[in-house]
Parts: C-alpha cells; sequence; structure tokens
C-alpha cells in the first residue's frame, strides 16, 4: 500500500491555465485539413474551421493556443496571409516538406480559431528573417483600436474592433532555426524588438515572451536573462522527450517499442524537473523587483514518423507512454506553478504528441488527449503540496518512480492526478488529505492500457477514460491503479 498526502494548508499558489496551453504550427496537416479545411468543404465546419476538432478541443478545455510556429514563425510574412484570399501570395513551406501553401489560414482565421475555442492566442514573431517594423505593425494591426494606418487596413479586411491580442513571442529557437544567433547577439535583438513592441489600449498591455534556450543551455537563459530580462514578462525553455539512446536522427517508433523504450522515454521525460528548476533559479537571479515566468512553450514526444508518410510532416501516433509523459509533465508543470506561467504541448493535430489524429472526415483523440481532459480542473485552481510513497521500476539503468502526482483545490472540490508507470503491477494507493475535514465523497477516474496501446481509425475508443471506484476513508481515501495507468481523484 503506498502512502500518499495532500496538505491543503500549503500551496505554491494558483495554477495558470496557460499551463494546459497548445501549439499548433504550419507543419503537415496541423493547420490545413487537421483544424482548417475552409468554407467551402464538405466537412463540416463554421467559418472554415473544422466542427469535430474545435467541438473537442473546447471539451478538452483547451486555454490557449499558439501560432505559427515553430520553425515555421520566422519564415512567416503576416501580410502574406490577410485581406481577400484569391489575392494572397502563395509560399513554399521550406522548413517542413516543402509543400505550396496558399496563406488561407492567416491572421483573422487564427484569431476566428481562438474566438470559436474560447481561448488565448499567442502569437510568435518573425526575428529571424523579419524586420522590427514588421513585427510592430503586426502588433498594431491586431491591437489598434484608434486611428492607424495597419487599423484601417485590419477594417478594410473587415474587422471593425481590435483583438487585442495579448501574448507576444519574440522570435523561436532563435539559436537554431530562427537565426543560429548567440545569445548575446539575441539578447539586443530582443531589447530592440520589445521596445516597439506597444500597448495600444492601458487595459490590454501585451505580454512578451523571449525566445529561450534548448534543454539544458543554462548559458542562453543567463545571458537573455541579464541583459534583457528587464524588457521581457518572461522567458521561453523547449524540450522534447524521446529514448535515453536514441539520436536525433533515429528516435525509435511511436508504436511497437521494447520495454526498454518505454522506460527509458519516461526516465528522460523526469529530466524536464531539473530543467525547469535550474531556468527557473537563473531567472530568478536576474529578474530583479519584478516576476519574469519560465514558458515551456514547446514540449512533448518526438519519434520516428509513421511509415510511408512525407518526413516533413512530423506525424507519429499516440500510445499510453504518450499519455504518462502528459501525466509526468503536467504534474511538473503543476508543483513548479509558481514559476511555470505557460507551457505549450507540440502540436495540436496531427503533428508530434497530437491530442486529435484526422484523415479526411474521421477524427480520433488520442491517449493525450484523455490525460489533458481529466486534468483540466487544474486550471486556475490552487495548487497543493502532495507527497507519494514510491519504488523505483524499469529496466537497463533507466529506473523511475512508480507513481507521481500532483494537486489542487478548485470550483469542483480538490482534484488528484496520479500517474502508475509501472507496466506490470497494480498500485494500491492510501491517501490522506489534511486541512480539508471529511471527505463526503470520492469520484474516480482512470486511462489505462498496455504500453504500445493506441486509437486509431476503426478502433477509436481501444483507450478512454473510465470511472474507478474510490473508497472514502477517515482521512482521505483509497484506489487501486492499474498497471500503465493515469487516474484523477475529485474530492468534496
Amino acid at each position: 500500500m503506498a502512502k500518499a498526502i495532500i496538505n491543503t494548508n500549503r500551496s505554491k499558489g494558483q495554477i495558470s491555465r496557460n499551463i494546459y496551453g497548445h501549439f499548433a504550427e504550419h507543419l503537415g496537416r496541423c493547420i490545413y485539413n487537421g483544424i482548417y479545411v475552409g468554407e467551402a468543404s464538405d466537412i463540416p465546419n463554421v467559418n472554415g474551421m473544422r466542427t469535430d476538432v474545435v467541438d473537442a478541443l473546447k471539451r478538452m478545455g483547451i486555454p490557449l493556443l499558439r501560432w505559427p510556429g515553430g520553425c515555421f514563425a520566422d519564415t512567416y510574412h503576416w501580410q502574406d496571409g490577410i485581406g481577400p484570399k484569391e489575392g494572397r501570395k502563395k509560399i513554399v513551406n521550406t522548413n517542413w516538406g516543402g509543400v505550396t501553401e496558399d496563406n488561407s489560414f492567416g491572421t483573422h482565421e487564427f484569431l476566428e480559431l481562438c474566438r470559436q475555442l474560447g481561448c488565448e492566442p499567442y502569437i510568435s514573431g518573425n526575428v529571424g528573417s523579419g524586420t522590427v517594423q514588421e513585427f510592430s505593425d503586426w502588433v498594431e494591426y491586431c491591437n489598434m483600436g484608434g486611428q492607424s494606418p495597419m487599423a484601417e487596413e485590419r477594417r478594410k479586411n473587415g474587422r471593425d474592433e481590435p483583438w487585442n491580442v495579448k501574448y507576444w513571442g519574440i522570435g523561436n529557437e532563435a539559436w537554431g532555426c530562427g537565426g543560429n544567433m548567440r545569445p548575446e547577439f539575441y539578447s539586443d535583438l530582443c531589447r530592440q524588438y520589445s521596445t516597439y513592441l506597444r500597448n495600444y489600449d492601458s487595459e490590454h498591455p501585451i505580454y512578451k515572451i523571449a525566445s529561450g534556450a534548448s534543454e539544458g543551455d543554462y548559458n542562453w537563459t543567463k545571458v537573455v536573462m541579464e541583459r534583457a530580462g528587464h524588457t521581457v514578462d518572461a522567458v521561453s525553455m523547449h524540450y522534447y522527450t524521446r529514448p535515453r539512446t536514441a539520436e536525433w536522427a533515429d528516435r525509435g517508433p511511436a508504436t511497437g517499442f521494447s520495454r526498454n523504450e518505454y522506460f527509458s522515454t519516461l526516465y528522460n521525460t523526469f529530466g524536464m524537473d531539473e530543467l525547469v528548476e535550474n531556468h527557473s533559479r537563473i531567472i530568478k537571479q536576474y529578474q530583479g523587483a519584478r516576476k519574469v515566468g519560465l514558458c515551456v512553450d514547446e514540449w512533448g514526444t518526438w519519434f520516428d514518423v509513421e511509415p510511408g508518410t512525407n518526413p516533413g510532416f512530423l506525424y507519429q501516433q499516440n500510445t499510453m507512454r504518450d499519455a504518462l509523459v502528459a501525466a509526468i509533465n503536467l504534474n511538473i508543470f503543476n508543483n513548479h506553478c509558481d514559476t511555470v506561467v505557460m507551457a505549450n504541448i507540440a502540436q495540436t493535430v496531427n503533428v508530434l504528441q497530437a491530442v486529435i489524429l484526422t484523415e479526411g472526415a474521421k477524427m480520433l483523440l488520442t491517449p493525450t488527449y484523455h490525460v489533458f481532459e481529466m486534468y483540466k480542473g487544474h486550471q486556475d485552481a490552487r495548487q497543493l503540496e502532495s507527497y507519494v510513497e514510491t519504488s523505483m521500476v524499469g529496466e537497463n539503468g533507466c529506473q523511475v518512480p512508480n507513481l507521481h502526482i500532483s494537486a489542487s483545490e478548485g470550483r469542483d472540490g480538490v482534484l488528484v492526478t496520479v500517474a502508475n508507470l509501472d507496466d506490470q503491477n497494480p498500485a494500491e494507493l492510501d491517501c490522506a488529505v489534511s486541512g480539508l475535514g471529511k471527505i463526503s465523497r470520492a469520484e474516480g477516474r482512470v486511462l489505462t492500457g498496455t504500453i504500445g496501446a493506441y486509437n486509431d481509425f476503426g478502433a477509436e475508443e481501444n483507450v478512454k477514460t473510465v470511472p474507478l471506484a474510490a473508497e472514502v476513508t477517515e482521512d482521505g481515501f483509497k484506489a487501486t491503479l492499474p498497471a500503465c495507468s493515469v487516474a484523477a481523484f475529485t474530492l468534496k
């Protein structure tokens, strides 16, 4: 019996809903066919947005969406994607697959998508191949309510009122596809760009996010914070999980993987905790009197593409292994809510660790989708201190704790989320909750299956959430977590 403790008297603060954000890039079938099919499509849509995808994302509780990239952001010139669609420039996506796209999905379409989803937009601007003027004009186009050239251009294109977009990324992966810059050079650019990203409404100040480090590049965070930290509100960090021994050129299959690959992937996932700790520590060292947040705006699994698909489209299946990766990361972000202000899983539809897959008019929900749906009660809730006894499981040097936990208190009561990483043995959990008083009801749900279980077209509900019995005890609750599972308990 594993003992767990939830202490409602101790908290690191509120869990930002933006920790549950998502990322949609012009990459493969994420935007076109995945989210956007156009008004003339036979697939049911509203203003070109797939109705089934929008409805599913709303049920999942999507709070924020990052766009247009990714590497695509630093080759994207936003004025190519406004105005009458028949007059928009056609471009070749040189980053992802070399395909031609017609720019029919641009600023107006993205912000219409966010309106339908009821979520906040997060726009990554072009620093790598763009100009300060171009980026400044984009903010003015979106946010200026008065008279100005860009506001008039927006009105000419059918939008009178400003959108008041809050979140803006000053470039993407400036150390790599965003310009191969050194941190010193990027820091000066960040200062320059930030100067011209202006507020046009005192009630809607913008939130500026600096292009941050890849994985453990702590020098990047140090230099950017030291030289440009006073000009931004947050610094980003990217970390993708892959099997421990895999090189980028050979990341292993998304399905049909070995037990060793299962544990090595989970082992690497726990590296997120160390990265968050260390980058946050550097940010705090240089932030001064004002708080600068950490934004993990790309994370998730990255495996080999599915056989027979375009290598540049990054299409991969999604198994219970991915669900556990999602659960671990979200638990980590919850428990670091005092420093992590945003996180965006890559990517929303049909790319990398997607929550939705589509095939023509068909759509399915992945195991990762169900984790986000189970965890949505953590959004804007008060984080609670949590602890669980663990034993180590794994093989070939990749040992991980069998259980991983986080908890919060929100409108619907206390939410406890626990992952059982042991692929062979169930875990009996005895959870004590202090400071809450006598629990009257405990409701459990669980997502479970073999490590390689996934949903596919024709078997869309192979992996889905089901009720899980939870017994109320004198000081908390008891439950048995199946092997390889993610469980959520709501206590009232």
